[in-house]
């Protein structure tokens, strides 16, 4: 990637804690507006619990209705790849508004740099993670540690990347997590207890910022 002066920057912005689907209408707006000098962002978040299905999700992964409404967690239809998914407090969100026109990268190119971000982080804890065939993520012993799912429009992405840190997985068992049946989910203080979501949060800025050769400003 490009370095030197003429490295691309990008504004992180820690949004907290907060509901989905304002930050999914932002991240929406924020693409919309965009022209070919708006500096790229990346967001970090915590979201209030909600299952989010992606363009390809089937009602029939939602295994437990009963369970859904019992929790009283809601369900939104999001705009990015993939099936249904659960966002809650102890899970970082990272969501990079990167124009990809601009980086010379395509989707593709940016979910392998994701995972092997995360991938990397979970290597400096001397906890081994890897890729699944056909399945976009990251998993620790197959069992899945961190999901993808992105959107792209006018060159541009939104959506982004879940890792799981210190959460409860409780909510997971009342979907097919991305519309895999049975397919165990963890986190990183089931490996790492002494972990927490803001030294996560820095090691994804730091990791991912050097993978694409970006500079940060405030």
């Amino acid at each position: 990637m490009t370095s030197g002066p003429e490295a691309p920057t990008w504004v992180v912005k820690d949004r907290g804690r907060a509901p989905y689907a304002p930050i999914f209408d932002e991240m929406r707006a924020f693409t919309d507006a965009r022209g070919p000098h708006t500096v790229d962002e990346v967001w970090l978040v915590e979201h209030e619990p909600v299952f989010t299905q992606g363009l390809a999700g089937k009602a029939e992964h939602l295994i437990n209705p009963v369970g859904l409404a019992q929790a009283n967690i809601p369900v939104v239809q999001a705009d990015r790849g993939g099936q249904v998914t659960y966002h809650g407090p102890g899970q970082v969100v990272l969501y990079p508004l990167l124009d990809l026109d601009r980086l010379g990268i395509g989707v593709r190119c940016l979910v392998d740099h994701l995972e092997q971000t995360v991938i990397d982080l979970l290597a400096s804890l001397e906890v081994v993670a890897d890729r699944l065939e056909g399945a976009p993520g990251v998993y620790i012993e197959g069992a899945k540690v961190a999901s993808i799912g992105l959107k792209v429009r006018k060159g541009c992405t939104y959506h982004g990347l879940a890792v799981n840190v210190d959460m409860d997985l409780g909510p997971f068992a009342f979907i097919n997590p991305c519309g895999m049946a049975g397919l165990p989910m963890t986190q990183v203080t089931d490996h790492r207890p002494e972990v927490d979501a803001r030294w996560v949060q820095d090691q994804l800025i730091t990791l991912l910022g050097n993978r694409l050769g970006y500079y940060q400003t405030k």
